[in-house]
Parts: structure tokens; C-alpha cells; sequence
């Protein structure tokens, strides 16, 4: 791809990034704290944290506004992708780090996927998986071989081989604005699933997705302890196939998790 048909092309005309962190957060009064104090202890800091606080009935308002320094914004709107767009909207970074609240930085997060923005200009957004903070070993083990091998061979093939999409993780991922607006921004036809999916293919028509597997971060195993481990994957694996191939996924309804619920 040439610069001039770049759209990410002028980030690079000066070695200066600006990232915005956007937590979106429903229902998250208990894990939203840590994830919080997991962002202002960043080596490299965010230029600005944002929490979009999407729908909630709890105090996840209240909890984000006590820490100084973030900013709060409302999306009534229940809905993941809503709440992506809101924080797009009022954000002000060249780079965009999605993080779940649920979610917990290790504290070279950021500055880790900065390098690799400087390291490899043509990169559209930066990727990783997950450490769990609440599971068993055993579980921990099969999700770490999922990462370290089935992740990268996929993501290898779809993106490089047959230019069908990448491995994104919706809870974990840092974009170029400039690249996220030349794709037309988050599709809002989608709910939950299959939406970093639908990212990552569409982002590699204006750059590459790149797997930084030091940009991990912790996160809670959750849905997979309410759900099941079995089912769980499977509905993660049907939605991204489905959005690979067909450009929809498969399951348009999700069920919230909470441990407050």
C-alpha cells in the first residue's frame, strides 16, 4: 500500500502519538476500580482515560467519576458497539486503546503497544490476549495454548495468506484513529458478538493488525465460569467464523455477566 493511498500514512510524519483509553463499563461498580488504577500506573500514561458509562443501574458512574483525572461520559444506549462509538466521539488520541472493565493493565501496556506503532508504521491496530486473574489452572492452561499457537497460525493465514480478516480481542486492542475512520468507524449493526471480529477484517484493508503478545492484559474468567467452558468457546468460535465468511455474525442476542448480577 502506498502513502499516498495510506490513510494511516500521516501519523507518520511525526514520531508524536496521542492515546486515549476508553473503558466501556455497564454494570461494573466492582471490577471498574481496578482497572482503573491499572491504567494511571502505566510507564507510558494514557493522554487521556475515558469511561463510557453505558446504561448501568449500579454505581459505575459514581466509581469512575471518584478517580481524578477520568473523564465520564453517558451513553444511555445499552450496547457494546454504542459505547465504542461514544467514547470514538469524544476522544482526542491519535491512538484508541480499548480495554474492558473487567480488565486489569499490566503497567507496560501502553508503552509496549506504542512501540510497535513506531516499529512498524504500516500497523492499522495492536492486539493481544488474556492472563485470567480468577480461574483455574487448567483452564488457564488451554486458553495459554489457544494464544500462543491456534491464535497466531489463524491470524497468520486469514490476514497474510488469504486476506479474509485477523484475530482482534475485543478487550484488548489499540487502533489508529486515523485507520478506524478510513473503515467508517464500528459497525453499529452489531451487538456483542462478532464485533472485533468484523474490526479486525475490515481493518486490513487499510493496514495490518498485529499480535503483541507483551500487550496482554489480566481479565475474568466470568463468562466462562457462568456459561461454561464448552459453550463459551463454541460461541465464540461459530460468531468469528461466521463474520469471517459471511460478514455477519451468527448470534445476534448475548447474555450480560456480572458478578453483582
Amino acid at each position: 500500500m502506498s502513502a499516498a493511498r495510506n490513510p494511516i500514512s500521516t501519523d507518520l510524519q511525526t514520531k508524536k502519538l496521542t492515546c486515549s483509553v476508553i473503558v466501556c463499563a455497564y454494570n461494573e461498580e466492582q471490577l471498574l476500580p481496578e482497572c482503573l488504577a491499572s491504567l494511571i500506573v502505566q510507564t507510558r500514561p494514557p493522554d487521556e482515560i475515558i469511561v463510557v458509562n453505558n446504561a448501568s443501574t449500579d454505581r459505575t458512574k459514581a466509581v469512575a467519576e471518584a478517580v481524578p483525572g477520568v473523564k465520564v461520559i453517558d451513553e444511555p444506549d445499552k450496547g457494546l458497539v454504542r459505547a465504542r462509538v461514544a467514547g470514538h466521539r469524544v476522544s482526542t488520541g491519535s491512538l484508541l486503546a480499548y480495554i474492558d472493565a473487567d480488565c486489569r493493565a499490566q503497567s507496560t501496556w501502553l508503552a509496549s503497544a506504542e512501540r510497535e506503532f513506531h516499529r512498524r508504521p504500516s500497523t492499522a491496530a495492536v492486539t493481544a490476549g488474556y492472563r485470567f486473574y480468577d480461574w483455574d489452572l487448567w483452564s488457564r492452561l488451554l486458553l495459554k495454548l489457544y494464544d500462543w499457537l491456534v491464535a497466531p497460525l489463524t491470524h497468520l493465514g486469514l490476514q497474510r495468506v488469504f486476506r479474509a480478516g485477523a484475530i482482534l480481542y475485543g478487550g484488548n486492542f489499540i487502533v489508529r484513529r486515523r485507520a478506524l475512520e478510513a473503515i467508517g468507524g464500528f459497525d453499529p449493526t452489531i451487538d456483542f458478538h462478532g464485533e472485533d471480529t468484523n474490526l479486525g477484517r475490515r481493518l486490513i484493508n487499510v493496514g495490518f493488525v498485529r499480535l503483541a503478545p507483551q500487550c496482554w492484559v489480566y481479565t475474568s474468567a466470568r463468562r466462562y465460569k457462568a456459561l461454561g467452558r464448552l459453550q463459551v468457546f463454541r460461541l465464540y468460535l461459530r460468531n468469528f467464523w461466521s463474520e469471517v465468511l459471511s460478514h455477519r455474525p451468527r448470534d445476534m442476542n448475548h447474555k450480560d455477566i456480572r458478578y453483582n448480577s
